[in-house]
């Protein structure tokens, strides 16, 4: 049973639903746990399991007796929780039925030591933590109460096949006129939620500089993501976006598109994508645009540079616009390094980071627990 008592919609709640119909395709009998009317909730319904539900997070401790016999009813044996304040039922409930596995993942990658008394219950009934990433693990490590043993490094994957190519060349030309890029012009993308931390500024920054830095490049800026707070977004941050698009002359040169549920399609008419955040706990959009066999520039922090290779993107400064601006003129001019790039970068993905591997790994730790 995956666990996720998350009103919010991000990497991490999308997680079970992504997971399951793999789970099930290698032979795991898969059951979720949600709020009731959350995105999580219709996520794992869309997947193809109708998930037990419970009012909300403090409710669900007072929910723990109909929990357990559902458990019993199915002969669930193994616990998957994704955020950490979930931790309190799963490790409730590991202490209440004896023979439960109880595993975490660590999405966020964890920045504060979480060594108390509390937490040494919680964790210490925990099988298996995963990290997503070697920078994540190196953080766990030194944050969690747990041996090195305890702790695992898995890296996320992801379903390959949507981001293969789809559209002919007058469908790309088309949807790229939507997205307002010029004929003739280097599209540039930065997908993700539009939220602080994500490097929007440096980017945009970034941008006026490579107006200055290669005066004969033509080339249009797309922010992919929700506009809203419904969408997953930070509205005064994307008020202050505007207003610094504004105060750049950037008008006319950069595009919000708003939250899009065709994101692969968008990474076809795209030919740079820029992923310039601060600290990611993993990279999700790196690895959906490898996937999508795009040249990727990525922050040099965070775990990052453990997804892009020399051969298959290029790295930039997280706090420096004219790296940013360096790095898109280099691949802005040359459209066979782009190319060479990205083709590296989709078989690097298809190797690393698809769904099957990930899932087997998971399998693999659930059953010799």
């Amino acid at each position: 049973m995956h666990i996720c008592l998350s009103d919010g919609w991000g990497g991490l709640e999308m997680y079970p639903a992504r997971i399951i119909p793999e789970l099930q395709r290698q032979g795991w009998e898969a059951h979720g746990l949600a709020l009731a009317g959350s995105r999580v909730a219709v996520s794992l319904a869309a997947a193809g399991i109708e998930p037990l539900t419970v009012p909300s997070r403090g409710r669900a401790l007072l929910q723990v007796g109909p929990v357990l016999t559902y458990l019993k009813r199915h002969g669930i044996e193994v616990l998957h929780c994704h955020k950490s304040s979930d931790l309190r039922l799963g490790a409730l409930l590991a202490s209440l039925r004896p023979g439960l596995k109880l595993f975490f993942t660590d999405h966020m990658g964890v920045t504060r030591p979480k060594k108390g008394l509390y937490h040494r219950w919680a964790y210490g009934r925990v099988t298996r933590l995963f990290a997503i990433s070697e920078a994540t693990r190196a953080r766990n490590l030194a944050a969690f109460p747990l041996p090195a043993t305890r702790i695992q490094r898995l890296y996320l994957g992801i379903d390959l096949a949507p981001y293969a190519p789809q559209l002919d060349e007058a469908a790309r030309q088309s949807l790229r006129l939507e997205l307002g890029v010029p004929v003739g012009s280097v599209a540039i993308g930065l997908p993700g939620r539009l939220t602080d931390g994500k490097g929007h500024e440096v980017w945009l920054e970034g941008l006026a500089r490579l107006r200055e830095l290669a005066s004969d490049l033509a080339w249009h800026g797309v922010l992919i993501g929700g506009l809203t707070a419904g969408e997953g977004s930070e509205e005064s941050y994307v008020a202050r976006l505007r207003e610094r698009v504004v105060a750049l002359g950037l008008q006319e040169r950069v595009t919000f598109t708003g939250f899009r549920h065709d994101l692969p399609r968008l990474f076809e008419a795209l030919d740079v994508v820029c992923v310039p955040s601060r600290n990611e706990a993993f990279g999700l959009t790196v690895v959906e645009a490898m996937a999508a066999g795009k040249a990727v520039i990525g922050a040099d922090s965070g775990a990052i540079p453990e997804l892009l290779e020399a051969d298959s993107g290029r790295l930039a400064a997280p706090d420096s616009p004219d790296a940013w601006a360096a790095a898109m003129a280099e691949l802005g001019r040359d459209a066979a390094l782009r190319s060479r790039l990205g083709q590296a970068a989709r078989l690097r993905a298809e190797r690393q980071f698809g769904v099957t591997a990930h899932v087997a790994a998971l399998g693999e730790a659930y059953s010799q627990a």
